[in-house]
């Protein structure tokens, strides 16, 4: 029988590197936006994030909840912008009522979860953008 105590800290500090990450690839994409770096150098970098790290999944929305950059650039997937819809992704809408830069940013933190889409375990944990309202979301697939 697996220690309880023990997975709940490593979930505990997974989730932890996850918010971390969602933050930092947050001020990224703030910061190369500014820049006027482009989409594909974005998602390039972002991709490339996701290949080599533990971080499987990033997801970067517009403000109506788009997909606008991410590692998986073509994915055409919209968050629900109304977090009572039911579904896994709309509790990450909440996210798309403020900005770091107005001190509403906020943080949505899911347990690892079979998605919706296809049945893998992943688990997701997302902040607000940093200038504008966007969703920064990040996933690693499995349990840990």
């Amino acid at each position: 029988m697996p220690n309880n105590t023990r997975v709940d800290s490593l979930i505990e500090t997974r989730t932890s590197l996850m918010a971390a990450a969602a933050k930092l690839v947050a001020h990224y994409v703030a910061a190369a936006a500014e820049a006027g770096t482009s989409a594909d150098t974005i998602n390039s970098v972002l991709r490339d994030i996701a290949e080599t790290t533990q971080v499987t999944e990033i997801h970067v929305t517009d403000a109506e909840g788009n997909i606008e950059f991410g590692s998986h650039p073509t994915l055409n997937f919209r968050f629900p912008t109304e977090s009572d819809t039911g579904t896994q992704a709309a509790p990450f809408a909440r996210l798309l009522e403020g900005t770091a830069a107005e001190g509403t940013a906020t943080v949505v933190v899911q347990d690892p979860t079979p998605r919706e889409l296809d049945g893998q375990v992943f688990q997701y944990v997302g902040v607000s953008g940093i200038v504008r309202s966007r969703i920064v979301q990040v996933g690693i697939a499995g349990k840990p």
